[in-house]
């Protein structure tokens, strides 16, 4: 049998399900914050057919809003 070929050990199986567990998720140290919000159908529509990263771009329209804009004056 070549070495290649062999079954992993219980430690090496377990070592390599550990540093799989450790990839996934947030980043550590992220500043976002995982909320619910509705917006309006075509507005959602709009951003979503830009495509991947949709949602990344949406929170870059509201950061340059804000530039502008107080958040807490009605318009």
């Amino acid at each position: 049998m070549d070495k290649e070929d062999r079954p992993l050990s219980r430690e090496e199986m377990q070592a390599g399900i550990d540093a799989n567990r450790k990839k996934r998720g947030r980043p550590v140290g992220t500043l976002k914050e995982s909320t619910t919000i509705r917006f309006d159908r075509d507005v959602l529509e709009m951003f979503r057919a830009s495509g991947p990263g949709w949602q990344t771009r949406m929170n870059a329209a509201l950061r340059d809003w804000l530039k502008s804009h107080s958040p807490t004056r009605r318009s």
